[in-house]
């Protein structure tokens, strides 16, 4: 056997390589899709439910009513109108 052989490293189809990484990313995306996405109407109500609670808890907290501030704001802000 020449010596070259020895040092030669497997050959590989680089269009097989390029597709099965491709595959391979595609496969850890959907993993991180099915964490983010994959849940149930029941539990996506629930956490809607729970934000809906926590806002209202805060808005409750505020000593005057915002929506006149803001308006006031938006005058100050814009003196053309």
């Amino acid at each position: 056997m020449p010596p070259y052989e020895e040092a030669m490293g497997d050959v590989i189809n680089l269009r097989q390589a390029r597709k099965a990484r491709a595959r391979a990313e595609k496969a850890e995306q959907a993993v991180s899709n099915r964490v983010r996405f994959g849940r149930t109407k029941a539990q996506r109500l629930a956490e809607a439910a729970e934000d809906k609670r926590t806002k209202d808890a805060l808005e409750r907290t505020f000593r005057e009513d915002r929506q006149n501030k803001r308006d006031d704001n938006q005058v100050k802000n814009n003196p053309d109108q």
